[in-house]
């Protein structure tokens, strides 16, 4: 049996956090009805920023190692599973994913669409989650069963470009704010009905070109919660998944209660195996055949060999990128 395997460790010399690719523990399955994945590619994320920095604490039970998704071969099999080795899968994991393997839970796993390479499946599990359970199951968009209008902050990023792909091909209006030209050509290239520059008057030109919305999806946090309550229709949701303008804002409360307002929000790593599970199901049931079609496709802004890991996480906290930014192994 392998003891050791190639991964990303991160180590702080005075101050300030070192990745390298280097010889790390090789993993063992932590419960029965997980799969052992070989890496082919996984995607990068903030998260992985903030842990890299010490600035953000994973759960007791999770790896060490960074990286949230993967895509990949499976090649091991630990108890009851509908997988078999040699099956091509991108996986939601628990940590772990800028390894050469990583254990994930049998149901968090989705196969590699057809057509699709590694590479660009490993752009899909923590943003598809994310989108998933955050603007269907806590925003409820369609649960009414009509079209229904989404706005989508920073509509650009990985989890924007999700959003833009997954409501549209559900049937739904979707607009959408960037900071850059450039970042709202592409948006409408994938499907955005309005795209608009994030500027203090953002909000009025929401209104006049693209109407009032049900559905908010605000990573941003602060600078857009004010014209958030501004743009809502009656009975209107508004999600939180990030808060990167800053996390404290002046609520007005007669507002909020005139227009009957939900405000919610979520983290997804912290969501039980069970939730996370039934959020792979809604995805295979109703997007993944929406991505067989092509009505779904792959948006990715670069890709690095993951010993350029350093690159990778450059580009991601410059910002101004468009889609996902991936890892190769």
């Amino acid at each position: 049996m392998k003891e050791l395997m190639k991964a990303i460790l991160v180590e702080e010399e005075e101050g300030v956090s070192k990745m390298k690719w280097a010889d790390a523990p090789y993993p063992r399955p932590t419960a029965s009805g997980q799969v052992l994945v070989r890496v082919k590619a996984a995607g990068v994320n903030r998260p992985d920023i903030l842990q890299r920095d010490r600035k953000y604490e994973p759960p007791a039970d999770a790896s060490p190692i960074l990286g949230l998704e993967v895509a990949g071969i499976v090649e091991q099999v630990y108890g009851d599973s509908r997988w078999r080795p040699g099956d091509e899968v991108c996986a939601l994991t628990h940590g772990g994913g800028y390894a050469e393997y990583v254990w994930v839970d049998e149901r968090h796993c989705l196969p590699k669409p057809a057509g699709w390479s590694f590479t660009e499946a490993a752009s899909l599990p923590e943003t598809f989650f994310t989108v998933w359970f955050n603007v269907f199951q806590q925003g409820r968009l369609g649960a009414n069963g009509k079209s229904e209008n989404l706005l989508v902050h920073a509509g650009a990023s990985g989890i924007g470009v999700a959003a833009i792909q997954i409501a549209k091909a559900l049937g739904h209006r979707v607009a959408i704010t960037a900071r850059k030209e450039h970042q709202l050509a592409i948006c409408k290239s994938v499907g955005a009905d309005e795209a608009i520059l994030l500027e203090e008057d953002w909000s009025d030109n929401l209104l006049k070109r693209f109407g009032k919305v049900d559905v908010v999806l605000d990573m941003l946090g602060e600078s857009t919660f004010s014209g958030n309550l501004d743009v809502f229709r009656p009975h209107g949701r508004l999600v939180y998944i990030a808060f990167l303008t800053g996390a404290k804002v002046e609520l007005s409360i007669p507002k909020l209660m005139r227009k009957q307002i939900t405000l919610t929000g979520s983290f997804l790593r912290p969501q039980s195996f069970s939730t996370k599970a039934s959020i792979a199901e809604d995805l295979k049931n109703q997007v993944w055949p929406m991505i067989e079609s092509g009505k779904i496709k792959p948006i990715i802004e670069r890709t690095f060999p993951i010993q350029e890991v350093q690159q990778a996480h450059e580009l991601m906290e410059k910002g101004g990128h468009v889609g996902k930014i991936v890892l190769t192994l």
